[in-house]
């Protein structure tokens, strides 16, 4: 037997670099932007004019790729059962008890809501960001509505960097989760102890190939 499983593909995690990638790219043009204390910020990009015209194709391609990461994991996402006794377990996860959580699926409680948090932030981003693109945009909607999109941008935007900040945290605290998106693998033991859900439909699809 295969001592490791793969949790990701190769094509999974290319699609999560080129997220993370772009999202750097986009979040530093934007917090350059964003106040004048950052605009030094600008000068990765080729200065202020380039950071402007640059900003809104990285964030739509940071989208584009993000969409299309959700639409693969989405049903991976979806609400279950276990998953509120899971957060109100909340004790147990922080003190690593989870021996004594609801079994977890390929994708815990926490995971699943930051995984709607970051689509639902992407989808304000792209829709104030349309709003906002003078070059393009701005000039079919109110000077009113602009300002509300503007706020809601960078509201949206500081939430989303909230939240990968969560994720790059979480992925540290749980020794091999960074492995697993760098190499694609996890052994069986990463498996069972933090996922048991998951490792047995793997092990049942193993033993059903047989």
């Amino acid at each position: 037997m295969n001592k490791h499983i793969e949790r990701y593909t190769a094509s999974e995690r290319s699609n999560h670099w080129a997220v993370a990638i772009l999202f750097v790219l986009a979040g530093l043009s934007g917090l350059a932007l964003f106040h004048p204390a950052l605009f030094w910020l600008t000068h990765l990009f080729g200065g202020g004019a380039w950071t402007r015209i640059l900003h809104p194709f990285l964030g739509v391609a940071m989208f584009l790729f993000f969409l299309f990461m959700a639409m693969r994991f989405a049903h991976h996402n979806r609400w279950e059962k276990n998953d509120g006794q899971w957060l109100r377990q909340w004790k147990d996860v922080v003190a690593n008890r989870e021996d004594k959580l609801p079994e977890v699926g390929r994708y815990n409680a926490g995971q699943k809501i930051l995984f709607w948090v970051l689509l639902l932030s992407m989808l304000v981003l792209l829709a104030t960001g349309v709003v906002i693109w003078r070059q393009y945009f701005s000039h079919l909607f109110g000077i009113d509505l602009i300002r509300l999109a503007a706020l809601l941008h960078a509201f949206a935007a500081w939430v989303l960097i909230c939240s990968i900040i969560v994720h790059i945290y979480a992925g540290i605290w749980v020794k091999g989760s960074i492995g697993a998106m760098l190499y694609g693998w996890v052994s069986r033991g990463w498996a069972r102890k933090h996922h048991p859900g998951w490792y047995k439909e793997v092990s049942k699809g193993e033993s059903g190939k047989r």
